[in-house]
């Protein structure tokens, strides 16, 4: 596909078959995560993937309130046969630039003008979703709850210097209603773009 053609059929899907994806397609799509820039090359990112019926029914048992998910929207989320859920870690980047080529010894978070952390693991993210789209498939970007984080690390694992920053839903589309936001339009570049000053 056209990588123009990449970018303008990429969209939420929230509605999926029950056919399987092939693995190999998800070893590609985690394979071009791995190609998301980093700062400092530091590549503080990992991400858990879940491609059994019986971790796909664990993360939603860990990260979903009780009594949640019966609506028709999560149930056509739930359907999704893989979940990769994107996972940062600030320390690898304070330990990164304190390493000697770097030279910020004391570790010191407020050098860092913005959480590079989550925005490479987001970059990494948008990759996945962009390979999802290349590979005729449908994907979604979501949220863990705040409050179900840590029933989602106690049920897989995850070290507690990783933060889960979204999840991306994986599989083959079924029919899918929009969302009622796309009715407040795109904005075009002039409402967005300054050219030479605000």
């Amino acid at each position: 596909m056209e990588f123009a053609d990449v970018v303008t059929r990429r969209r939420m899907v929230r509605n999926y078959t029950d056919e399987p994806v092939d693995p190999s397609v998800v070893d590609r799509i985690l394979g071009n995560a791995l190609r998301a820039p980093s700062a400092g090359f530091s590549q503080g990112w990992a991400f858990l993937r879940l491609d059994t019926p019986g971790d796909v029914a664990r993360f939603w048992a860990a990260a979903t309130p009780p009594g949640e998910g019966t609506d028709g929207w999560s149930a056509g989320l739930r359907r999704a046969p893989v979940l990769i859920v994107p996972l940062s870690s600030k320390a690898a980047y304070l330990d990164r630039y304190a390493e000697p080529d770097k030279g910020w010894t004391d570790r010191d978070e407020s050098r860092w003008p913005a959480p590079y952390w989550d925005i490479d693991t987001g970059m990494a993210s948008l990759l996945m979703l962009l390979t999802v789209v290349d590979e005729g498939l449908g994907a979604c970007f979501f949220g863990i709850p705040p409050e179900r984080v840590a029933a989602f690390r106690d049920a897989f694992g995850v070290p507690a210097d990783y933060k889960p920053i979204g999840v991306v839903s994986i599989g083959h589309r079924a029919p899918d209603r929009r969302s009622p936001s796309l009715r407040r339009g795109r904005r075009d570049l002039d409402a967005v773009v300054h050219r030479g000053r605000w």
